[in-house]
């Protein structure tokens, strides 16, 4: 006989009784039926549950089950600073004639905790499989070259917003348009066509049909890509690709109103910031390694008038979600940065 361990989790949408015996059955019945288990190959299950959770042990819901001849043991998880909430925990132990390779399985918002057996182990599981991770903050926080990294480690999609914008901002460049004319940036809008593709990892960016990624990282680029984004029309079209985005795969999303308006429901929000001067002492470093000559001075008064302009636009301005959690980027390396989100993701405390 062999004896091995299979753990899962979920999240509940209310304490109550009915609601944790809901869904701690359909996760105990998804851990049995995927690993092809009866009530008679389990011996023991450890459940723990998060300390919102108090209106019944999640343990009747395995007896209610017909799980009677297993050990069954509740305690509360223990909590965590920036941990997911209303989470149920399992732990079950079992003992098969045959060694077999677990399938551990997560439900709801509890995907956060394990993207990486998600997507190797459970594929397109029926339960809201889908991650989404919003990261907000002001040009030159690091939030574009953070959100890359963070994708690459989770294993998931990363979607830079900005470069959409600054597609827009470049098709009226090209067309004589004033990016801050709304009357005639709106006149072309219906013309303008963005699409993002990845290819080997790497994020492509087309404006109506031509391969613009290059293009859009100029200085004249970035200022109308600002222009055009406080524009409701351009932001309602450009929201709505990046929604369908969201909803069907998992995401790394970043920009200046992701947490707060394009993904209200994201399951984790960060807004990073720096101070205006570390902000451009960045792009200062990132122009010069690209050929632009710029003062140090002159970007900081245009990074200045951009957070002015980002955070008092009318229509999804710039600012911290409330439930965001902020980190200040100031005099620390992208590295540090990531490391430190990483630390607020469940996942990141789950054997």
């Amino acid at each position: 006989m062999f004896f091995q361990a299979i753990h899962g989790a979920t999240t509940v949408c209310s304490n109550t009784r009915e609601e944790i015996l809901l869904k701690t059955r359909e996760l105990l019945d998804e851990m049995l039926k995927r690993n092809k288990l009866s009530a008679d190959d389990i011996v023991s299950i450890i459940f723990t549950a998060t300390r919102d959770l108090d209106a019944v042990y999640p343990a009747v819901a395995a007896r209610e089950m017909g799980i009677t001849n297993a050990s069954l043991f509740c305690c509360q998880e223990m909590f965590v600073k920036g941990s997911l909430e209303s989470c149920i925990r399992i732990l079950m132990h079992i003992q098969t004639p045959e060694k077999i390779k677990p399938h551990h399985v997560y439900l709801e918002k509890a995907v956060t905790l394990r993207p990486d057996l998600i997507q190797k182990d459970q594929g397109e599981p029926s339960k809201n499989p889908r991650l989404s991770i919003a990261i907000d903050g002001p040009a030159g926080a690091g939030k574009s070259t953070v959100a890359k990294i963070l994708s690459q480690r989770l294993g998931i999609l990363y979607l830079d917003t900005g470069s959409m914008y600054r597609a827009v901002g470049l098709h009226m460049l090209l067309n004589g348009i004033d990016p801050k004319n709304p009357d005639d940036v709106n006149r072309l809008l219906p013309d303008t066509h963005v699409d993002i593709e990845y290819k080997d990892g790497v994020q492509i960016v087309y404006l109506n049909g031509k391969d613009v990624t290059s293009e859009i990282r100029t200085p004249e680029v970035s200022q109308a890509a600002s222009d055009v984004g406080v524009i409701p029309e351009v932001r309602l079209k450009l929201v709505e690709l990046q929604r369908k985005i969201a909803g069907k795969t998992s995401v790394v999303m970043d920009g200046r109103d992701i947490g707060t308006y394009v993904l209200p429901n994201a399951d984790r929000k960060f807004f990073l910031t720096a101070s205006v001067e570390e902000r451009a002492k960045r792009r200062w470093l990132e122009m010069k390694n690209k050929g632009y000559q710029k003062s140090l001075d002159d970007i900081i008064d245009e990074i200045k008038k951009r957070d002015e302009n980002d955070s008092n636009r009318s229509f999804a301005p710039l600012k911290k979600a409330d439930d965001a959690i902020l980190i200040d980027t100031t005099n620390k390396t992208i590295e540090e940065v990531v490391s430190e989100i990483i630390r607020y993701l469940p996942m990141s405390r789950e054997e």
